[in-house]
């Protein structure tokens, strides 16, 4: 049994390997670059603007969200829910372990063209979304797939993408989350990680029974205190590894383009370890491009689609420029800068699971640093299963109507359970597996209806500059 599992989990990183580092790296980074090109530096004309709206109005206690949708601010926390979790502390770790501190360069490179995709995401799913005679509102990437293509060949696409993210996110990537935090809440407080699961599965069905009302009256409340919290603690350890700050950045630097040096190998399999590892769980933390967040910014009621195209850029920011650089400035100050235990490699007893609490242990020793470390990811990864959940969901009823949802929350409950049961590296996996199918008909759809999206974010900007203008 031990050797078949390994077997398939050697197969499906394979897999997912050719698949990536042959197809979908290439699509992606391309998708962004183009719409930031035909969006004329969309990401960077258009942050300001994106930065007020989202902290304009800040409040932790806005209009309750109902069938109609929700605020822009509520549909920003569900993205963001969605986005800042695990892959934003293990996979930080697993990035910079496995392709080196230079990986976190890579991050914020996809990152930055990912804004101008996320914006395009974001637009169409508001463009195309759909009103429903009971009011209710119904929106994402298979919508705007139909729009890009209203015959078979479309109905094919949209149908692939709709199977590919209910696996992907609502099963699969819950399993991530829960194994995460069953780890982590293992390690700090020696609580058997089932009891974890199930625990995480009993608040998680309070949650989803409640539809998404209460999940995004959960994650407008829970996203902007757990990510506060998780930067202090990591200012608190720059502050006290602050000599190795300007080391921490050179390496990010250095270990970009001369990755072998730490890698191991010559320069190209490193460069390319590097750039893959970063690219790939970039994707997987701020999910630009993935498809996954338009179906929370579909929801958000705005004036025009451009508002709510800029303020999911500001998503991808928070989540990789900040968060995610967080953990990364943390992890390289303390076990990579000044001689640290990895300055010269991976060595034994140093995973990707366990390198943030190590991190965070150095400075506020062990029992403190695990359990910081241990909560921020319960709180991160929980939250992420909600808002994953939701999208999940929109398109089981897309399929198979609403009569569908109890099921499907059923099942999503056992695979959470299941995650916290199972094998680390085969659910993360399947997981990037099925997240790198999401992406084929996403940015398929995305780039034939570049056009509508340049139309709206020129109309909806010239209407921002008048305004600006009086």
């Amino acid at each position: 049994m031990g050797v078949s599992m390994a077997a398939f989990t050697t197969f499906i990183e394979q897999f997912s390997d050719v698949l990536w580092n042959s197809l979908l790296l290439f699509l992606l980074v391309g998708t962004g670059v183009y719409f930031t090109v035909r969006l004329r530096g969309v990401q960077v004309r258009r942050f300001g603007e994106g930065f007020r709206r989202v902290f304009g109005g800040f409040t932790l206690r806005g209009k309750k969200a109902d069938a109609e949708g929700m605020s822009s601010f509520q549909a920003l926390t569900t993205a963001i829910a969605a986005q800042v979790g695990t892959g934003n502390i293990v996979g930080a770790c697993g990035a910079i372990l496995i392709g080196g501190p230079g990986a976190i360069f890579w991050m914020w490179f996809i990152a930055f063209f990912g804004m101008a995709t996320i914006y395009a995401e974001a637009v169409l799913a508001q463009e195309t979304r759909v009103v429903e005679p009971d009011g209710t509102i119904l929106g994402g990437p298979v919508y705007y797939i139909k729009r890009a293509f209203p015959n078979g060949f479309g109905k094919f696409l949209a149908g692939f993408f709709a199977v590919a993210i209910i696996l992907a996110l609502g099963f699969m990537g819950s399993m991530v989350q829960s194994n995460s935090i069953g780890e982590a809440c293992q390690n700090a407080f020696h609580i058997p990680s089932w009891v974890m699961g199930l625990i995480v599965c009993a608040i998680a069905a309070f949650i989803f029974i409640g539809g998404v009302q209460r999940i995004a009256s959960v994650t407008e409340k829970i996203v902007p205190i757990m990510a506060c919290l998780y930067l202090l603690g990591g200012f608190i350890v720059l502050i006290a590894r602050i000599r190795y700050v300007p080391e921490t950045f050179g390496m990010i630097f250095k270990y970009a383009f001369m990755p072998d040096a730490i890698i191991g190998g010559g320069i190209g399999y490193a460069l390319k370890t590097a750039i893959s590892q970063g690219a790939k769980r970039g994707l997987f933390s701020n999910e630009a491009g993935m498809g996954s967040t338009p179906h929370a910014h579909a929801l958000a009621n705005v004036k025009n689609p451009h508002e709510q195209g800029t303020v999911a850029m500001i998503g991808v920011f928070i989540d990789t420029f900040v968060v995610l650089t967080m953990t990364a400035l943390v992890v390289i100050s303390t076990l990579y800068a000044g001689n640290g235990p990895l300055a010269h490699g991976a060595v034994d007893g140093i995973s990707k699971t366990n390198m943030a609490q190590l991190a965070f242990s150095s400075v506020f020793g062990e029992t403190l640093g695990n359990a910081f470390v241990a909560i921020c990811l319960l709180f991160f990864a929980f939250s992420t299963i909600v808002g994953w959940n939701l999208f999940g969901r929109i398109n089981v009823n897309y399929l198979f109507g609403k009569k569908a949802n109890l099921p499907y929350s059923i099942i999503a409950l056992v695979f959470i359970f299941l995650g916290s049961c199972l094998s680390n590296d085969l659910v993360w996996e399947l997981t990037d597996m099925f997240n790198q199918l999401m992406v084929l008909p996403n940015v398929i759809a995305l780039m034939a209806l570049s056009g509508l999206v340049a139309v709206a974010a020129r109309k909806s900007g010239d209407v921002h500059e008048r305004e600006l203008h009086k």
